[in-house]
């Protein structure tokens, strides 16, 4: 496990995601490509949340449970707004430009209904909602810069008020652009449009521009409100270009304007969240030149703002950036006290809070996270190493946290953590003059009710042991009482509007998640949590006391069996054989470390003088010299960790040797022959010193022989990071370019890479340990595509990776759901041994794994999985529609095209389909090439697929390709697709006719003549191809997707009555003549010819009276 990097600047605050909405979502049925939530907003009690279909879901905070569902006709929700000073009351507006406010009626426990309907803003797009915050008036902007108030009557003010009394829709102001935000504070209404802000007095009908220059664009503006003790007078913030924002007071009279372009050049925050471990990029960035959409006031403290990049939070007044977060693609954000609910732009929403470090460490730990506590400590230890974090994360919190962590798997963590905690700094400055007084030979911790434990170390060991482990148990029981009781009286009041309830409320509503994890302190009685914490320090002991015996335990401490009273022991001989071979390698190994230690440091700057190399244009930008360089590094390369195999191969002799000889001790009854061996190795060893050297050369050539065929996962011997690095760049350079050894030429992949995957095989194996795994996965799928053998090698590299881990052994011995249970908690940042996992899976479970491997996208990627099923396309296929059937509907067009790379896979993939689950050709295509009568009807098993990749954007030639793979394997439906977007229509209404479905023709498809020629080449074929066709029945009907009634046939009386329907009875008939086919037509279409004129002139009629009506109406309004 590597180091993990803290943050350099100590940043007091951070964003966490403890629960995933996605079950909330789903219960909702809003995660379907039907349906999606299109608006948010949060109150004290409620999360509202719009869908695209027009219905309102109100959930309820506290455990997620209680929910009302509002519907509206008026279309689909596009901007919500609840009440802040009464949760009863929730304003909607819908995509019509309805306003609808409703009356939840909780507090009677009666049905939700509608107190008012606007239709102020009909026909316009409503862009912002906002509420008063005294009465019960809700303001409301459309995009054409329209201001409106709606002041609602309620059954709260009387029978007699809500039926009688309506109060009129009062337009507050019209500006010159749209609405971007709306904001009330104390009877002001502040507007922000696309050009300036501007606020207006509503009691005094009063306006007042903000500030002289104007701006472009979507910026927000928010008010600012004072102390809560009322001292200081409420602020303005607006939006400006360039990352500034203008400090306005209450008047409206600008300020100041604060610049956060170039506080802004910092790394990003990463976010809290139980899905991965947090990383922190500490790379500077330049300065950000932002526009913010709009500004939320957040936690009394801090101005909220977001992009289509990430989350910002500005401490304005000190003109500081108290964080920001990369949060991909959001729509929109609901803020309540310090909790955000983010929409983003597929429809999910996330909630994250806004947490001091040490707070949401605590947390952590209260959902027994300890791995992912640990990462946030050591991430941000600037602020944890600091004395306000003591009140929260106390020395025994970060102690029995590092006792949680396995000492076996864990160990960097536990030692980071212990040199994190060796920088405490205590909660003030008289704690450092109370630790002054205590004795150098005691230690002590600081409890949360600010007791100090002491715990002497006089006395021997083993006083310490006992006493320690008694004192820990009694200290951490009375930690947990104390702890229970400073939670229970840190609950405030919900009402309360401090910091302190503000970063409270979230943990009060922990409790009732139903997805959260139960508080590891928090326990049922003392005696249970007294238990609790006696099991995890006797967990503790038992862990060090294992490390220790691993520590002393050694190979030569063997108990070895006492020789016979008067008889020499038969193994003196032999270690009196081995005694010269082992001392002398015994100097070997000393004259080796320096040795080791010299090729180490060439290899070192061998690997730098190549990189300086590498960074000369001349030689990067030419294959050949940069082949060169990567030559002469190889053979530093390869001497260096060829005295490593040497090294591993002596290893391997002696554990052989010395294995024998452990059998042979513990074998009493095989010691005559071992004698009698030991005795004739010992004869010829004296006879003979060539049979010496063949005894000692055979392993090492054996060794070298099979090293081909073995894996180098491990690293030999210690590495340091900036030179793994550089190796591994190196390596993996050495394996896309070809350079496989340093004694050979180099190959040209390009003109004979067929010959190539022996070595590039080789090369794998040697150096696997060294190589960029993603970078070996994308060359071996592009660069050696005609050859899966190297596919394979890296495959198996893989799999002895994953032989260690306890994942397969799950695998084997599990089900599919136990599997998939551990491949998704097991953590995606090491992508090359979760991808090992994910072949395990898909060999043990087939095509049944690859539907469930979805959910892993994009760490698992389709050309990983068409690699893996090469043999088997149908399995592709298989995944390949799941997963563009998980993504919504609007989205699966733009989804496919971004895995289509190159172009080419287009074809690939549409051939796999149209080959696969599919009808016979001969049901579908007759034998002249054309299709069979209703052939269009058959049920294809990717036809979603296939019509999704007909209608990618392609090339003409990829078309026209495409048009001949359907016309030749009958897929009609994308065959006519492609004909009417080339515009050959003529050829798609002839093969409509041969197809001898009316249905296709109508203007549902589109697929409808246009001219006068069309319509006439139609009935030409209708009379001549129609009648050969029309007796002709589909083969196997059974295949049909609508087999249960025949489809109207293609004849030309039926192509007649379509069209009299589109140009009318009269042209129609004129047009039949021309072509001489009304003679044939039956009384039926006269009939209905008839029908059309009398329903036309009634038609005339019944407009012409409207009209008439509406005229007397306008003109009796002007008398």
């Amino acid at each position: 496990m590597t180091l993990v990097p803290g943050i350099p600047e100590s940043s007091s605050h951070v964003l966490a995601e403890f629960e995933s909405l996605d079950p909330l979502l789903s219960a909702l049925r809003l995660d379907s490509s039907r349906l999606k939530c299109t608006s948010i907003a949060v109150s004290r009690k409620w999360l509202a949340l719009g869908s695209s279909g027009g219905g309102l879901n109100l959930i309820q905070k506290e455990g997620w449970e209680q929910r009302l569902f509002l519907s509206h006709r008026e279309g689909a929700v596009s901007q919500v707004a609840c009440c802040l000073h009464d949760d009863d009351y929730v304003a909607v507006a819908t995509s019509q430009g309805f306003v609808v406010v409703w009356q939840l009626n909780q507090e009677r426990r009666g049905k939700p209904e509608r107190i008012y309907v606007s239709s102020e803003h009909k026909g316009r797009r409503v862009t912002s909602l906002c509420w008063d915050t005294a009465i019960l008036r809700v303001f409301a902007g459309d995009h054409l810069g329209k201001v409106s108030a709606i002041k609602v009557n309620t059954s709260k003010q009387g029978k007699a008020s809500a039926t009688f009394v309506m109060f009129p829709v009062q337009t507050i102001t019209t500006v010159d652009s749209r609405i971007v935000q709306l904001d009330y504070l104390d009877g002001r209404l502040l507007v922000s449009s696309l050009t300036r802000s501007f606020l207006c007095d509503t009691e005094r009908e009063k306006f007042w521009k903000i500030g002289t220059k104007e701006r472009d664009g979507e910026y927000g503006a928010c008010f600012f409100p004072g102390r809560s003790s009322g001292t200081q007078q409420p602020l303005i913030y607006c939006a400006r270009p360039g990352s500034r924002m203008w400090e306005v007071s209450f008047d409206g009279e600008v300020l100041s304007t604060h610049q956060f372009k170039k506080l802004l050049s910092s790394s990003p925050l990463p976010v809290i969240n139980l899905r991965s471990e947090p990383e922190f990029n500490s790379t500077i960035g330049s300065s950000q030149s932002l526009i913010f959409p709009k500004l939320l006031y957040i936690s009394e403290h801090y101005v909220l703002t977001w992009n289509e990049r990430g989350i910002y939070i500005f401490i304005p007044q000190n003109v500081q950036v108290l964080l920001w977060s990369e949060v991909k693609d959001i729509q929109d954000v609901a803020v309540c006290k310090n909790e955000l609910f983010c929409l983003h732009m597929n429809g999910k929403v996330s909630h994250l809070s806004l947490l001091s470090v040490e707070r949401c460490v605590d947390r952590l730990l209260r959902r027994g996270l300890w791995a992912l506590a640990t990462h946030t400590c050591l991430l941000f230890q600037n602020s944890i190493i600091l004395g306000r974090a003591r009140k929260t994360l106390p020395v025994d919190k970060l102690e029995h946290l590092k006792s949680q962590l396995d000492i076996t798997t864990q160990s960097d963590l536990i030692a980071q953590l212990e040199e994190l905690i060796s920088k405490l700094e205590p909660l003030d400055s008289a704690c450092s003059s109370r630790r002054s007084s205590i004795s150098s030979h005691e230690s002590f911790s600081i409890l949360d009710s600010g007791i100090y434990r002491v715990i002497s170390r006089r006395g021997s060991q083993s006083d310490e042991d006992s006493s320690s482990l008694h004192s820990q148990t009694l200290s951490e029981d009375e930690r947990l009482k104390e702890f229970t009781l400073q939670h229970e009286e840190e609950r405030p009041d919900q009402d309360t509007v401090s910091h302190a309830s503000v970063t409270d409320e979230s943990d009060r509503n922990e409790a009732f998640l139903p997805f959260g994890i139960p508080l590891s302190f928090r326990s049922s009685s003392p005696l249970a949590s007294l238990q609790a914490v006696k099991e995890s320090v006797s967990s503790f002991v038992r862990k060090t006391t294992e490390k220790i015996g691993t520590l002393h335990s050694s190979p030569d401490l063997k108990m070895r069996p006492e020789p016979r009273g008067g008889e020499q022991p038969p193994e003196e001989d032999a270690n009196n054989i081995m005694a010269c071979p082992q001392e002398d390698e015994n100097e070997k190994d000393v004259k080796s470390q320096p040795s080791e230690e010299n090729k180490l440091h060439e290899l070192n700057e061998a690997t730098t003088a190549t990189v300086l190399k590498l960074q000369d244009p001349q030689v990067l930008f030419q294959p050949t010299s940069l082949r060169l360089v990567l030559q002469e590094w190889l053979l530093h390369l390869e001497k260096t960790f060829a005295m490593k195999d040497d090294l591993i191969i002596s290893e391997t002799v002696n554990s052989n040797v010395k294995t024998n000889q452990d059998m042979t001790l513990l074998d009493e009854s095989k010691k005559e022959i071992l004698e009698a061996s030991i005795g004739q190795e010992q004869n010829n060893c004296s006879d003979s010193e060539n049979s010496v050297g063949t005894i000692t050369n055979e392993p090492v050539n054996f060794s070298r022989e099979m090293s081909d065929d073995l894996f180098r996962i491990h690293v030999p011997c210690f590495i340091e990071n900036s030179l793994q690095k550089d190796l591994a760049e190196l390596t993996t350079l050495c394996l896309e370019l070809g350079v496989f050894s340093s004694n050979v030429t180099c190959v040209n992949m390009d003109q004979d890479i067929q010959q190539t995957w022996i070595p590039a095989c080789q090369f794998i194996k040697k150096y696997f340990f060294l190589l960029d795994l993603e970078r070996v996965k994308h060359c071996a799928k592009i660069r050696y595509s005609d050859d899966p053998r190297v596919w394979d090698t890296y495959v198996e590299g893989l799999k002895e990776m994953a032989r260690s881990s306890p994942v397969p052994l799950e695998m084997e011995d599990g089900d599919m759901l136990t599997v998939l249970k551990v491949l998704d908690g097991l953590t995606r940042s090491d992508n090359s041994l979760f991808m090992a996992h994910v072949i395990r899976l898909y060999e043990k479970f087939g095509e049944k794994a690859l539907r469930c491997l979805v959910k892993f996208f994009p760490s698992i990627l389709p050309s990983d999985i068409m690699h893996l099923c090469r043999n088997h396309p149908a399995h592709f296929l298989v995944y390949l529609d799941s997963l563009v059937k998980s993504k919504p509907e609007d989205q699966r067009l733009c989804f496919l095209e971004s895995l289509l790379q190159p172009e080419s896979l287009k074809l690939d993939w549409l051939l796999l389909a149209v080959t696969h689950d599919a009808p016979e050709r001969t049901y579908t295509v007759d034998d002249k090439g054309c299709p069979r009568s209703h052939s269009h009807l058959f049920t294809w098993g990717y036809r979603d697929l296939i019509l999704l990749l007909i209608k990618l954007p392609a090339s003409f030639i990829t078309k026209e390709k495409m048009i001949e793979l359907c016309k030749y394997h009958g897929f009609w439906p994308g065959y006519l697709t492609l004909c009417f977007e080339l515009d050959r229509r003529k050829e798609a209404f002839t093969n409509m006719v041969y197809m001898n479905d009316m249905r296709i023709v109508g203007a549902e498809n589109g697929w409808i003549p246009e001219t006068v020629d069309e319509w006439k080449l139609l009935l030409n074929l209708a009379s001549s191809i129609g009648n050969d066709s029309a007796p002709e029945e589909t083969p196997d009907r059974s295949n049909s997707s609508d087999s249960s009634s025949e489809p109207p046939l293609i004849t030309v009386e039926n192509v007649a009555l379509l069209l009299a329907k589109v140009m009318g009875p009269d042209r129609a008939c004129v047009l039949l003549q021309e072509c001489g086919l009304m003679l044939g037509l039956s009384e039926r279409f006269t009939r209905i010819c008839n029908i059309l004129r009398i329903a036309e002139k009634r038609q005339r009629a019944l407009i012409q009276s409207m009209l008439e009506k509406c005229d007397r109406f306008l003109w009796s309004q002007q008398a």
